[in-house]
């Protein structure tokens, strides 16, 4: 059929990027409806309803993030569209296990409503551990495999998201294994979260049939795991020189994706979103056709989308025009055939619209937040043991990823009362989804931290309200800002006015545009750096001391947990 005499979009004098060969050639690009038409010789003669001139620039596909959390970045999914699209990326996998821990169907039911009207592509994955260790901690819902089953075969619905419980699959657990089989039984992808599983143990998870890994491994381990065929997703914390140069060694270069798993507003706003990742991994020593095709073609074969990855005829037309391949970072974007970003407004500030007055989404999730107000009891921490000093599990956090290690801290204590504040930080979790009044502290070490405190309920992934403090006044202080505004986040330090981010959407995201939760988010990460919590990632590294799945200790509601070993620990050393 010969090409028509009519275009919907012409893109002319540009160099096209085969991710397939790495070269880059000469073409014009025609574009009908949401499809690329043509690539053909420069200088076609057509008509086309808008021409744009991209002499000097590079087309590419447009990005493809395989594995992600829209909640992350504290947005609901059609403000993060707004913010991530001029950035390039088309097509997301967004597994939202933080607000169905929350609240369960009704939540992803919710997400995938919210983000039918964005032009970018979301597909979903249905969250596989909800909660996230199952009998170590408290969430407010939980999905048993037929209730995944079911929501498999929502619209949308392409992948099991992260096995997280991965020392349950590698046991054999029924419950996992209840779950994993339902999602083969569907014939859907199983996506894999396993930091540093190796051996016989990772046969196993891979002979479950999960195939891909998202964590920070050590780069033997992920070695170990590209030989094997699974996928490595390297975020940003992944992304050492060293890993790169291991990578490049191997005698084939092992098809890998770059994906962003939990990125906040004020970082997309700031520094962009799959296109930072990208800048991590050129760094990193990453040639740039290589980057590219970690962004496109990769995830799109993950993904199973065969329509898109690739400029060529017959493909979706996600498209980004780029002054050079190393500069991710788009001039344009087009967005099934639609240019939704032009003109260097796809540089940190921009939005594809402004957003109008008084918009804000609906919000079901408002009332999830189920605990009254702290009292001065509330933030009494109370063990039962005679006085006299006693030595007790702290969990030791650094200022480089999420992994904490056990530590030991020696604290008097008095008619049942343990005397920590003026001697060490302590971390507190309280149930918030049932109003048990359940309650649990332990020691935190690692950073010198000012008399203050850190209150959140966006605290992976039941999310139960969590306070850092190192005194009780400041304890209390934070948290009932955050109670008060049915969830969010709360920096209160002696002697600086509290920053306070209200997230009112389950405790985990907000309903507000997104420059004013960038600001918001901003001012809180400012506050934490301020307070003492000098972590690259304060936001991640303060929400994941609760997750159990997340090595080495964590503390629940429950208690502590060994995550290795998937145990409890004794709180008190003997």
């Amino acid at each position: 059929m010969p090409m028509p005499s009519r275009c919907d979009l012409l893109i002319r004098g540009a160099g096209v990027f085969s991710v397939h060969t790495g070269e880059i050639l000469p073409a014009d690009v025609v574009v009908t409806g949401d499809l690329i038409r043509a690539v053909t010789a420069p200088g076609v003669r057509i008509e086309a309803e808008r021409v744009l001139d991209a002499d000097g620039l590079i087309v590419a596909p447009g990005y493809i993030d395989a594995h992600m959390h829209i909640e992350s970045s504290l947005l609901t999914p059609a403000e993060f569209a707004r913010i991530t699209l001029p950035r390039g990326t088309t097509t997301v996998l967004a597994d939202p296990h933080e607000i169905v821990n929350v609240a369960g169907r009704d939540a992803m039911a919710w997400m995938i409503e919210q983000g039918r009207g964005a032009a970018q592509t979301m597909l979903w994955a249905v969250p596989s551990c909800v909660p996230a260790l199952e009998g170590f901690e408290t969430a407010g819902s939980s999905l048993t495999a037929e209730d995944i089953a079911e929501m498999l075969d929502w619209d949308g619905v392409t992948t099991l998201g992260e096995v997280m419980d991965y020392r349950a699959v590698v046991a054999g657990s029924p419950r996992m294994r209840s779950i994993v089989d339902a999602a083969r039984r569907k014939g859907v992808r199983l996506d894999g979260h396993c930091p540093n599983l190796t051996g016989d143990d990772l046969g196993e998870y891979l002979w479950a049939g999960i195939d891909s890994d998202h964590t920070k491994n050590t780069p033997e381990v992920a070695v170990e795991k590209a030989r094997l065929g699974m996928l490595l997703m390297l975020q940003e914390k992944c992304l050492s020189a060293e890993l790169v140069r291991r990578l490049h060694e191997l005698p084939v270069l092992p098809d890998f994706c770059l994906v962003t798993d939990d990125l906040a507003a004020d970082a997309i706003l700031d520094r962009g979103h799959l296109d930072h990742i990208a800048r991590v991994a050129l760094d990193a020593g990453m040639s740039p056709a290589t980057v590219l095709r970690a962004l496109t073609l990769h995830p799109a074969r993950r993904l199973g989308l065969d329509d898109r990855g690739v400029v060529a005829p017959g493909k979706r037309a996600d498209l980004v025009l780029l002054r050079a391949l190393d500069d991710p970072t788009p001039v344009t974007v087009v967005c099934g055939g639609r240019v939704v970003a032009e003109d260097d407004t796809a540089g940190p500030t921009h939005t594809d619209r402004p957003t109008p007055a008084g918009w804000a989404p609906d919000n079901p999730f408002a009332d999830s937040v189920r605990l009254a107000p702290l009292e001065e009891a509330d933030c009494v921490w109370r063990a039962d043991l005679p006085d006299g000093e006693h030595t007790f599990r702290a969990l030791r956090v650094n200022p480089v990823d999420t992994f904490t290690e056990p530590a030991e801290v020696v604290l008097p204590v008095r008619d049942g009362v343990v005397r920590w504040e003026g001697r060490t930080a302590v971390l507190a979790v309280y149930e918030r989804h049932h109003g048990t009044g359940r309650r649990t502290m332990a020691p935190v070490v690692g950073f010198d931290l000012a008399e203050g405190a850190t209150a959140t309920t966006y605290a992976h992934d039941s999310h139960n309200l969590t306070v850092v403090a190192t005194d009780a006044g400041a304890l209390r202080r934070a948290a009932n800002r955050v109670i008060g505004s049915g969830g969010g986040i709360c920096v209160a330090v002696t002697g600086r006015p509290d920053v306070h981010l209200p997230l009112p959407v389950g405790g985990v995201m907000s309903t507000a545009p997104a420059p004013e939760v960038a600001a918001g988010a901003g001012a809180v990460r400012e506050a934490l750096h301020g307070w003492g919590w000098l972590h690259r990632n304060a936001f991640m590294s303060v929400s994941t001391m609760t997750l159990p799945v997340s090595p080495q200790i964590k503390l629940t509601d429950l208690g502590l947990v060994r995550v290795v070993d998937r145990a409890w620990e004794d709180p008190v050393v003997a």
